[in-house]
């Protein structure tokens, strides 16, 4: 039986030889990450059922990212609660305060993503460990809760969609802007629970961090997962940095696998995109929305907070002073400590820039960055739903490191090839 990549990766960690769209299944669930947002609330359901121990403890992945660190005495609460079960159940992959950062960013880095395996998140942008040709989705507090208990979650296996990008990027135009692209096209429920494949000579070219930006934000599609499959830029990433040194799988799609639609992108053609407020859809082409004048900038996130994004950004500041609040967070500390010894968080600086230690917090409106009403902030962010990052009538419009890093320039919306 013909199969994509996403049905072969769930057959093998269901037991079963294949399986089709909508088939339901009990799949055993190979890496969990758990942050201090949705892990507290699952210690609390195994709690009530007198449960405390793990399933397997080599096989969890905690750090606290959203309000580390803490901001009150709400986050505070969490990050000891998250902390304390952490320890008691002896997780030696538990990246604390000090170690913490972006999960999404630190998992990868830390080498805890492998090609081939099935891999859940208490976060819906857990859908980004697809870019190593793995089964990544986000879910809850309670199935978080059952798969801490078990090892084990079902699933209801998702149709397919193949989205195939072919040609170079032009100058100025980034994974992120390819991404907008799609979403714009398809819309934010263009692929309710189905796994988006992408493919094509664009996807080849690019490096492990710009095709995470690309599976990050399946979930604003609507997507059960994104996927990319494995290749040698995929193994050059990986080798010598695995926590497990055991082979792995590289699965890839039959030829002749069945997809629900093939969407086909002539990348050589897209301009850089900007999606305005107040849907990840709403995206224009640069030429549309330059000009709006803007309030904040804010580079970082589990979208474009890694090397590469800090430098692109660092490229566009470098000699120049922003015009308007800008506020840099690194996603992770091996990432803030390359960008450092790089030379780029001097750039920030002497560009007048705040520059943080890791955190989610101005992504969900939660701290180090949160707009007053009114305020209009350009973001290298996943999300603009109203409210997202601060007061309801402020607007969040996202954009790449280069727009972003442009705009906050000159305190408005611009085209970043004008500074290439």
């Amino acid at each position: 039986m013909s199969m994509t990549i996403t049905e072969k990766i769930l057959a093998k960690s269901a037991g079963k030889e294949s399986v089709a769209p909508g088939d339901l299944i009990n799949a055993n669930v190979d890496i969990m990450m758990c942050h201090d947002v949705t892990t507290p609330p699952a210690i609390s359901m195994l709690s009530e059922k007198g449960i405390d121990g793990v399933f397997d403890a080599d096989r969890i992945v905690v750090t606290p990212d959203h309000f580390q660190p803490a901001k009150d005495i709400k986050s505070a609460q969490l990050l000891k609660r998250l902390d304390s079960w952490a320890k008691r159940n002896k997780i030696k992959n538990y990246y604390p305060v000090g170690r913490a950062g972006v999960c999404h960013a630190l998992l990868p880095e830390q080498g805890h993503i492998r090609p081939g395996e099935v891999i859940i998140g208490g976060d819906s942008h857990t859908c980004t460990y697809g870019a190593f040709g793995a089964f990544s989705t986000g879910v809850g507090s309670t199935d978080l809760a059952a798969a801490l208990a078990t090892g084990e979650l079902w699933f209801k296996v998702p149709e397919s969609m193949k989205f195939v990008l072919n040609g170079s990027l032009s100058t100025g135009v980034y994974s992120k802007d390819i991404i907008i692209a799609i979403i714009t096209r398809i819309g934010t429920d263009g692929a309710l629970y189905r796994a988006m494949e992408f493919v094509g000579s664009t996807i080849e070219e690019m490096s492990m961090e710009a095709r995470m930006t690309i599976t990050n934000m399946a979930i604003e599609a609507g997507g059960k997962s994104g996927i990319i499959a494995f290749d040698d830029t995929t193994k050059e990433y990986l080798d010598g940095r695995l926590k497990n040194d055991a082979p792995y799988d590289v699965f890839t799609s039959d030829e002749d696998a069945n997809y629900l639609s093939v969407e086909e992108f002539d990348i050589a053609s897209l301009e850089p995109m900007v999606a305005i407020p107040n849907l990840p859809s709403n995206g224009v082409t640069i030429g549309e929305c330059a000009g709006e004048a803007m309030d904040q900038a804010y580079i970082g996130s589990c979208t474009n907070g890694r090397i590469e994004d800090l430098r692109i950004a660092a490229e566009f500041m470098k000699g120049k002073k922003v015009a308007i609040r800008t506020i840099v967070v690194p996603a992770t500390p091996e990432i803030w400590k390359q960008a450092n010894d790089e030379g780029l968080l001097n750039i920030f600086y002497e560009a007048n820039c705040v520059v943080s230690a890791p955190t989610c917090g101005a992504c969900l409106g939660g701290f180090m960055g949160i707009l007053a009403d009114n305020e209009k902030c350009v973001s290298t962010t996943n999300r603009n739903f109203v409210g997202r990052m601060g007061h309801p009538t402020s607007g969040v419009y996202l954009a790449s490191p280069a727009t972003a890093a442009a705009s906050a320039i000159e305190g408005k919306l611009v085209d970043p090839r004008k500074y290439m």
